[in-house]
């Protein structure tokens, strides 16, 4: 089993293998030291709905065990595990786990300790707890989906790191964390209802609150951080590439324009009627120049515009390889553990197998 270290050392969480927050909840959390315990579908039961849901990755730091839980024998052994165990993590639709005999109720019986992390779309309730949905879904009935891209046409299909992981996994792990303290507090464990769409609603706080003041119009592309603004968007640059242009601040704006060469033109920053004509000026001095040129000219600035990189030079960004923001792992580069702690210091290894009496027999030895 991997060596563990961070500040969640001695923590002891199952995981039953799922997709979207799942993995990355109980990744971030082996981060951390977590001793997690990946539970899986035995390699002849089949595949899952996704061949690779990024395991190189996200299945990393934390030890794989094979049990079928429609059988009785596995399921048993299952809630051997589950006695020494402090939170267990699951990302099935409501239900199913109770129909495979290890709810809630079995297995807090069996552990009253136990922190049973639940994790879906739409919730435990609701009208439309049972019904399938992915990322986008979830984003739509929060008015997130709706606040992206631009007004007259459709929203844009977002990477799924507003829903799945955002909402999903981040609240996970606030949740299982919050429960995990107070289990160790009163010796008393809880179900964790994590939703996706409660999450994203969450996230959502400082628009719903500008929202009733009229500091946040329900349009797209017409607020200061939609894209509305010309301060606060990407534009292209000589070569087809892009830059983001962040400068809320009217001391950032003006270094921003200097940059630039129109210093001099008088703009009114916050004054909507004059964004169009901003924008369009914006458009055409950034097309002049390519985008590592704009880099150069606004590295050493407050400016706060930065180069749009990909994710195959993301990793060697100057800023990221002094942090050290990418490591490379039995072959793959994948980001670090994060935060950054100056004591108990995080570590990543690959993962690894053990058979379910090897584990049972390791959590039932002291955990320090």
């Amino acid at each position: 089993m991997p060596e563990r270290s961070g500040p969640l050392v001695g923590v002891r969480i199952i995981e039953i293998d799922a997709i979207g927050p799942v993995p990355l909840a109980a990744m971030l959390l082996a981060d951390m030291g977590a001793d997690i315990v990946r539970v899986a579908r035995p390699p002849s039961a089949g595949p899952g709905d996704w061949e690779d849901v990024g395991g190189d990755i996200l299945h990393r730091s934390r030890t794989v065990t094979y049990l079928d839980l429609k059988n009785e024998r596995d399921r048993s052994s299952l809630l051997d595990l589950i006695e020494n165990a402090d939170g267990l993590i699951e990302g099935y639709r409501p239900g199913v786990m109770e129909r495979l005999g290890v709810g809630p109720d079995v297995c807090l019986a069996r552990n009253p300790g136990l922190v049973f992390g639940r994790m879906t779309g739409w919730g435990q309730s609701g009208p439309m707890a049972m019904r399938a949905g992915h990322d986008i879904n979830y984003l739509a009935i929060t008015g997130a989906l709706h606040a992206m891209g631009k007004t007259g046409g459709p929203p844009p299909v977002p990477l799924n790191l507003v829903g799945d992981y955002g909402g999903g996994a981040m609240f996970l792990i606030f949740g299982m964390l919050s429960a995990l303290l107070s289990a160790r507090r009163t010796g008393t464990g809880q179900v964790v209802d994590a939703c996706i769409t409660d999450g994203v609603a969450s996230l959502m706080s400082l628009f719903y609150a500008w929202q009733p003041k009229g500091l946040w119009h329900d349009a797209p592309a017409s607020n200061l951080l939609d894209g509305g603004a010309p301060f606060y968007r990407c534009y292209a640059c000589a070569d087809g590439k892009f830059v983001a242009v962040g400068c809320l601040e009217p001391k950032f704006f003006a270094q921003m324009l200097e940059g630039l060469g129109l210093a001099g033109r008088g703009y009114d920053q916050h004054e909507r009627a004059g964004w169009p004509g901003m924008e369009a000026d914006f458009e055409a001095v950034f097309r002049t120049r390519t985008r590592d040129e704009w880099g150069d000219i606004f590295a050493s600035t407050d400016a706060c515009v930065t180069p749009v990189l990909s994710m195959a030079e993301a990793p060697a960004s100057p800023h990221n390889n002094a942090r050290n923001t990418f490591v490379t792992l039995a072959g793959v580069t994948q980001p670090a553990p994060s935060p950054r702690l100056t004591g108990t210091v995080p570590a990543i290894t690959a993962g690894t197998e053990a058979t379910i009496s090897d584990l049972i027999r390791a959590w039932a030895q002291p955990r320090y």
